[in-house]
């Protein structure tokens, strides 16, 4: 009875197997596609730009400091296969006026064509205890990590869907799909960004365009190294529990996902075991993909009870640490 039930195991998997590719979006040709990606003068989203550069594209870049837009041009097109790529630049604040949002994209799309992708790079952090941090954080937090992935995204997608073809790209963040000390208002801007691509996702699949939400982990980046320079010492201590990523790993990560039109990506073991973790009502790009979050859900619940059990100890720690330095201060 058990050698049945293992046998019918087996054979279901590689039924799975056989019809995945079925049901999966067909991938999208990076060669002569027009991709926008915002947050594109360093960090994260220059290597998107690069990436995607190298693979045939051509590429709007999209950011306020127009002296590091035009010093990520030269960087990029140092990468080119062939004389005909572009690369444009514009400078726009993306969380400030829609209409301003809308016009620059068209100009982009007047010159390099209609875009076949969109990434939303654009984003900061600023951490803090939720009790220290000023209320004008909260609102430009969500300003710019939401609001400056909506005004692209809403700029774009009617086009995508006259055209039957596109993808749009949300990078969040691990903190978008746990959150932990010290980033009381970032993590809520980045959680905000699956809701949103989790809906849009549902409306724009008939039309043959795909939503993907990036989830890096700590990114060695120029706003990660402004971030460390105001953390509290317990989103410190947490941060460090995992190693810090190359910027240009995650960005081929996320190309890679976004061609194949997969709805979430992730990197490494500690991604993977999160985007299950968290996957709830996601869509999935193929049967496989939903029996491993089926399969592996119990064992990495255990895992993740063990992971916040340590960050409550280092925030316990923290605290008894500061109660005796406050003590020793009163007594000196």
């Amino acid at each position: 009875m058990l050698l049945l039930a293992a046998a019918f195991l087996v054979a279901f998997v590689l039924l799975l197997y056989m019809v995945s590719p079925l049901i999966s979006p067909k991938p999208l040709a990076l060669p002569g596609a027009h991709v926008v990606v915002t947050g594109g003068s360093s960090g994260i989203g220059k290597c998107v730009a690069i990436e995607c550069y190298k693979q045939g594209a051509f590429i709007t870049l999209v950011a306020r400091n127009e002296d590091k837009l035009l010093q990520a041009k030269k960087e990029i097109e140092k990468h080119s296969i062939n004389d005909k790529q572009v690369v444009l630049c514009i400078s726009v604040d993306l969380s400030q006026d829609y209409n301003h949002v809308e016009n620059v994209i068209k100009q982009a799309q007047e010159k390099l064509g209609p875009v076949d992708m969109l990434v939303n790079c654009a984003g900061m952090s600023i951490p803090g205890k939720f009790e220290d941090l000023e209320v004008s954080s909260f609102e430009r937090l969500m300003s710019i990590n939401y609001l400056g992935s909506v005004y692209p995204s809403r700029a774009v997608i009617t086009t995508m869907k006259e055209r039957r073809v596109g993808r749009i790209v949300f990078v969040s963040s691990q903190a978008g799909q746990v959150g932990l000390f010290g980033y009381t208002a970032y993590s809520p801007s980045k959680f905000a960004l699956r809701g949103l691509a989790e809906a849009l996702q549902m409306e724009v699949k008939p039309y043959n365009v795909y939503v993907t939400v990036a989830y890096p982990p700590d990114t060695d980046t120029p706003g990660f190294a402004e971030e460390n320079k105001t953390k509290p010492l317990e989103t410190r201590l947490i941060s460090e529990t995992t190693s810090v990523c190359k910027p240009e790993q995650v960005a081929k990560q996320i190309v890679k996902d976004a061609i194949q039109g997969n709805f979430n990506s992730s990197l490494g073991s500690d991604g993977y075991m999160l985007s299950s973790l968290t996957c709830g009502m996601a869509p999935v790009t193929s049967i496989t993909e939903g029996l491993q979050q089926v399969v592996t859900m119990g064992l990495f619940r255990i895992i993740a009870l063990f992971y916040l059990g340590s960050f409550d100890n280092i925030v316990r720690r923290c605290m008894v640490q500061r109660a005796k330095s406050e003590g020793a201060d009163k007594t000196a």
